[in-house]
């Protein structure tokens, strides 16, 4: 669109280098800043007329809790939007599933967070999407890490829950009709869920055939696993170092794992802003071709070799 992006972060400068490269000099605009200074936030947004809060985070740790990073960090940006008088539009990008009666701690921080942005700034757009797939994902990515080191991938309950994964671009685009249309989408929430119902099991099963391993899967009842990711958070403030970040099993995340999570009948979704999601199989997975053992190139998946089994053999 030729708009200068400015893009707050926190931790070290390489964190963002490739985000440069994104747009024309002086485009992409990393700045450092602290999210518990309000100075350093006012800061950020002060040269802005458009605020996207992408601030999030999926397990705790000794510093920040759910109830801070989605909740209150929230609110206190669309207070200061509000208070800037130049911020036209404020889109908060929570969580499909964000609901106060969730079994995860996490979607009930992002459920009283979008109430907090509402209250704060009415005008605001809520997005909401589902389990995000891309090349930096941190599904489809731990998933295939976890099979490659350990020959197995743990299926919690059985991997019967249902979800929308949805391909990353797609939830971009969305952001970015919403800020062009005439203001139709202020004050409006959308889920954003890809164009197919999956079970863990399926998506599981599309990993593996893309990284081309035969796939190994470990049953685990959602209470062993519970019991199994529970000593972390139990310990997380009662030692006095820092903890490993959880990646497949992460507490909250099993527990949201037990009800499905699928995009409401009547919610507003990427037809209401003229968008048609992508399939997951082919490009937007293309990214797991870096986990196979003997290169891009390497083996091949169930339909070639059943498609090369009717071709005659050549001497």
């Amino acid at each position: 669109m030729g708009s200068q992006v400015l893009v707050p972060f926190r931790g070290c400068e390489d964190s963002h280098r490739h985000l440069k490269l994104m747009g024309d000099l002086g485009q992409i605009v990393p700045m450092n800043y602290n999210p518990r200074d309000v100075n350093s936030i006012k800061t950020a947004v002060a040269k802005s007329n458009v605020v996207i809060n992408l601030i999030g985070r999926e397990y705790e740790t000794r510093n920040y809790g759910f109830e801070e990073v989605n909740h209150q960090m929230a609110e206190q940006l669309a207070m200061i939007s509000k208070e800037h008088g130049g911020i036209v539009r404020f889109i908060q990008v929570s969580a499909l599933g964000a609901s106060a009666s969730s079994p995860s701690r996490l979607l009930r921080a992002k459920a009283a967070g979008e109430e907090s942005v509402l209250k704060e700034f009415p005008e605001a757009t809520i997005m909401r999407p589902a389990t995000l797939i891309g090349t930096e994902d941190r599904i489809l990515n731990r998933w295939a890490m976890y099979a490659k080191n350990w020959g197995f991938l743990p299926l919690f309950g059985g991997g019967s829950t249902k979800f929308q994964p949805v391909y990353v671009v797609d939830v971009a685009a969305a952001i970015v009709n919403s800020l062009k249309d005439d203001g139709t989408s202020m004050g409006k929430t959308y889920e954003l869920g890809g164009p197919d119902i999956y079970t863990v099991h399926d998506l599981a099963e599309m990993m593996f055939e893309t990284i081309r391993e035969y796939p190994r899967y470990v049953n685990i009842p959602f209470p062993i696993a519970k019991a199994m990711a529970s000593p972390r958070e139990m310990l997380l403030n009662k030692v006095p170092f820092p903890l490993p970040t959880p990646s497949i099993f992460n507490l909250d995340h099993i527990k949201a794992l037990t009800v499905d999570n699928l995009v409401s009948e009547n919610a507003l979704s990427f037809a209401d802003l003229e968008i048609k999601p992508h399939k997951l199989k082919g490009y937007p997975t293309e990214f797991l071709v870096c986990y196979r053992k003997g290169g891009p190139s390497f083996g091949s998946t169930v339909s070639e070799k059943m498609g090369s089994a009717d071709v005659a053999p050549r001497f």
